[in-house]
């Protein structure tokens, strides 16, 4: 009886040594610049609450990710918003250092300026209902990898800590499958 509770006790050890470790979710905080930019508009993302010193930015609402780098606690990167997106309330999500966080983007009404960042302008031999060009991002190749070379690699894997928690659970599932087994063979 007592090698099969030992077996099962060294089950859920393993078991909780691989199973992968939840991170605090919105923990920290995302603004974007302007509050409430118009579709085409040039927009700044900040988030604070991130230990890394580099992350990535996502939403519906941008032409591409918004790759962001920085330092203590603190990311900046920026973007632009489709000019093509409608209106509306639009989730921002940001991954750094295996932290998410999220924060929300309210995009106004149709740009109405012609100025830098305020939106698109009206380009020569073109009709104002056309939409500027790039609506979306540019496939220029990097075959489907570019999403990949904004995500920092040097802070993937397991911490310190999730190393030596590893660690020492493999050292007990072997110490219990040793004396398991010595116990098995018992006097002759």
């Amino acid at each position: 009886m007592g090698s099969l509770r030992l077996t099962v006790c060294t089950g859920i050890l393993a078991a909780t040594a691989f199973a992968p470790a939840a991170q605090a979710a919105d923990a920290g905080s995302v603004s974007v610049t302007p509050a409430s930019p118009a579709p085409g508009t040039d927009v700044s993302v900040r988030v604070r609450g991130c230990p890394g010193s580099q992350g990535t930015a996502v939403s519906d609402a941008f032409v591409s990710d918004a790759r962001l780098t920085g330092g203590q606690d603190t990311l900046s990167g920026e973007t632009r918003v489709r000019s093509t997106v409608q209106p509306g309330a639009y989730d921002v999500r940001v991954t750094c250092a295996d932290y998410v966080i999220t924060g929300r983007l309210t995009v106004s009404g149709p740009a109405t300026g012609t100025g830098p960042g305020t939106g698109p302008s009206i380009l020569p031999g073109r009709e104002p209902t056309d939409p500027p060009s790039p609506i979306a991002p540019v496939p220029a190749g990097g075959g489907g990898t570019a999403h990949f070379a904004t995500v920092a690699t040097t802070e993937s894997g397991p911490d310190t800590v999730q190393t030596v928690t590893g660690l020492a659970l493999a050292a007990l599932a072997a110490l219990a499958v040793a004396l398991r087994a010595r116990a098995g063979r018992g006097p002759r």
